[in-house]
């Protein structure tokens, strides 16, 4: 085996990393471990039962895993998938996630995991964007997969269910495969540099993009995000409830735990209160990796019957900006804090972040060693302290490029710089201040105004649960602010609790940023990912 080491000196500021001329990041997430004493430590916890229960779950030591990717590797590679070659993944949070994406990875193969809650038009879209030589899919999402399959125009070369009937996936199943196959495999030669894996960016406005990203770029957010602002050692026990094909999720539940030589607990059901607080009380995870929406969800469960939650030492919070009351009420509740913070597709993982020893409640926090950023105002100058702009970033693990697609490679990817999307201020103590997505600014009274300050106002009365705030032209056709409120309790809803509301964000906010419209809802419309989607509201 040629060295495919990577080498970390922690004495610089950020830390160092050295990558070898030839190297395949799969050596240094499975196959160190064995070299390292870890093979019989257990590396992955399944929650168990169909509706991702606590009972019947399975366990994976680092040895099982290493063995696993092998033979998938193998399996990939016995299907005749050429060098670079793209496998689609429709997988759910489980071992045989692991085993596809880093044995596909080792063998020299491309995987490219697909969000499980898209629907069969977002699929067949993929599928032919891609170009995938394989695809492999759990058989839950039989339903959505194969009427895409059915409709693409190009179709993969080898389609196969991960296990379970073979006839339900016209074949042998991937599992069969990959018994059948060695565990033994040399890693594929490669450099820090070359084409690694996918993802594809949540498409909040239209089309996915397929985020191409290199052998270095979980390393790096491993080591900078992980290691150095999370503080995540081999101890520790990682819970994430976004899922393994979200970015923030792949590195939570997956690539963390395997940089740090740490164990990852995966649910393979919905991520609700009640699952995620079953799997914590008997899992016991160290550390809990959540989103806003279901972190105001617990709460509300909290409200209603206390939950063990002493194992977690640490919550974190990115997918949309998490509110400070949020933050103030969970740290009331559970004595634990929410490190929020903002990351993306492209970048891999979070980029800005609070931290344990630095929070700033309502704040995404300061920059993560090994990143840099810049706010740009509407002329492409550098916006001055408290003005806010254009978020622009830069770091060792944003993406080289989108598929497919060059003209948005163009427009957000230049010179090194990833065009965020988000608007943000940065105070005089180098906090990061979320104000909202580009598009969903707006101006009243001729003066900017962020809808996540509206929103953030909102959910701190007691009968609010979410909030989501857009602009709507007046009788005069000027742009004001509007809102679009879930309640606690439903039975509330009604013009006391509406002018309550108005009463509360003019008591707090500057006097042209209340709401001049309040529409109580049942849901707010989001990605799958859980992001609001206020294109749709406006």
């Amino acid at each position: 085996m040629r060295d495919h080491s990577v080498t970390v000196d922690s004495s610089t500021s950020p830390a160092t990393l050295t990558f070898a001329p030839n190297f395949n990041v799969a050596v240094s997430f499975i196959d160190r471990h064995l070299s390292e004493g870890r093979a019989d430590k257990v590396v992955i916890r399944q929650v168990g039962g169909s509706d991702g229960g606590p009972d019947g779950g399975a366990e994976v030591t680092y040895g099982q895993l290493a063995a696993g990717v092998n033979r998938a590797g193998n399996a990939l590679l016995g299907l005749g998938i050429g060098a670079g070659d793209r496998v689609v993944m429709i997988v759910k949070d489980c071992p045989a996630f692991y085993e596809l994406f880093w044995g596909a990875i080792k063998a020299g193969l491309v995987p490219v995991p697909i969000n499980t809650l898209l629907r069969a038009k977002d699929y067949q879209y993929m599928i032919e964007d891609s170009a995938c030589a394989a695809l492999i899919y759990s058989p839950e999402f039989a339903g959505e997969v194969e009427p895409a399959l059915a409709e693409a125009a190009r179709k993969p070369a080898h389609v196969m269910l991960t296990e379970g009937d073979p006839s339900d996936g016209g074949g042998a199943t991937f599992a069969a495969l990959a018994a059948a196959a060695s565990d033994v495999l040399e890693p594929a030669p490669a450099t820090a540099d070359d084409d690694c894996f996918w993802l594809y960016s949540s498409g909040t406005t239209g089309r996915p993009k397929g985020a191409v990203h290199a052998h270095r770029d979980m390393v790096v957010t491993g080591q900078h995000y992980g290691i150095d602002t999370l503080g995540l050692r081999q101890d520790d026990v990682c819970f994430s409830a976004a899922k393994l094909f979200f970015a923030y999720g792949l590195g939570n539940g997956m690539s963390f735990p395997l940089w740090c030589g740490a164990t990852a607990v995966l649910l393979p059901g919905p991520p609700t209160p009640d699952s995620t607080f079953e799997t914590i009380e008997t899992y016991r995870p160290t550390v809990f990796f959540g989103v806003p929406t279901l972190y105001a969800a617990q709460l509300r469960a909290l409200d209603a019957a206390p939950r063990d939650l002493a194992s977690v030492r640490v919550c974190v919070s990115a997918g949309e900006a998490l509110p400070a009351d949020i933050f103030r009420r969970w740290k009331e509740k559970t004595g634990t804090v929410i490190l929020d913070g903002i990351g993306s597709t492209e970048a891999l993982h979070i980029f800005i972040s609070n931290r344990l020893d630095d929070i700033a409640p309502g704040t995404s926090g300061r920059v993560v060693p090994g990143y840099d950023a810049r706010i740009i105002d509407e002329n492409g100058a550098e916006a001055a302290s408290g003005e806010s702009g254009r978020l622009l970033i830069k770091g060792g693990s944003t993406a080289k490029y989108y598929w497919n697609n060059p003209q948005k490679t163009a427009e957000v990817m230049v010179e090194g710089w990833v065009d965020t999307g988000d608007t943000y201020i940065r105070d005089d103590q180098g906090y990061y201040h979320y104000c909202g997505r580009n598009d969903d600014m707006m101006k009243v009274g001729g003066i900017w105004c962020s809808p996540f300050e509206i929103e953030a106002k909102l959910i701190e009365h007691a009968k609010v649960l979410e909030a989501a705030v857009v602009g709507r032209a007046d009788a005069d056709n000027l742009e004001k602010p509007a809102a679009y409120i879930v309640l606690n309790d439903a039975a509330d809803a009604g013009e006391e609790t509406s002018q309550a509301l108005l009463e509360h964000c003019k008591s707090g906010l500057a006097k042209y940023k209340y709401p001049r419209w309040i529409e109580f809802v049942e849901e707010l419309p989001k990605t799958a990912t859980g992001k609001i989607q206020r294109f749709k509201l406006r």
